[in-house]
């Protein structure tokens, strides 16, 4: 069993759902931490959403979280990391095309 940290950024202008993050067949994801940072004077804001492929559903783990102008936030707190296993994705959706940054730092275990 491997295990490889990694840091993933996306600029988000679209407010088509996008995927983030995906674990492959062979993998589990543990997401230790996930920053959404608002480029913009604007205050859009963003959704994020987990498919668990298990369970065939889609669950939120955000829902429509207004974003303070020009400022970051973590969207992990206390410390609880969020698990993608076999196959789940995480997706977001913004409500405008604001430059908007989502950055995660993770580990892969295969």
């Amino acid at each position: 069993m491997a295990n490889s940290y990694k840091f993933k950024g996306t600029a988000l202008a679209t407010t088509a759902q996008t995927t983030l993050l995906s674990a492959d067949t062979n993998e589990t994801i543990i997401i230790k931490s996930i920053i959404v940072t608002n480029n913009t004077g604007n205050t859009p804001t963003v959704t994020l959403d987990v498919t668990d492929s298990s369970a065939s559903s889609t669950f939120t783990i955000l829902k429509t979280k207004s974003l303070t102008a020009n400022n970051s936030e973590e969207v992990l707190l206390f410390g609880i990391p969020l698990v993608l296993e076999s196959s789940d994705s995480l997706k977001a959706t913004i409500s405008s095309t604001d430059s908007i940054h989502i950055t995660m730092s993770y580990l892969i275990i295969t």
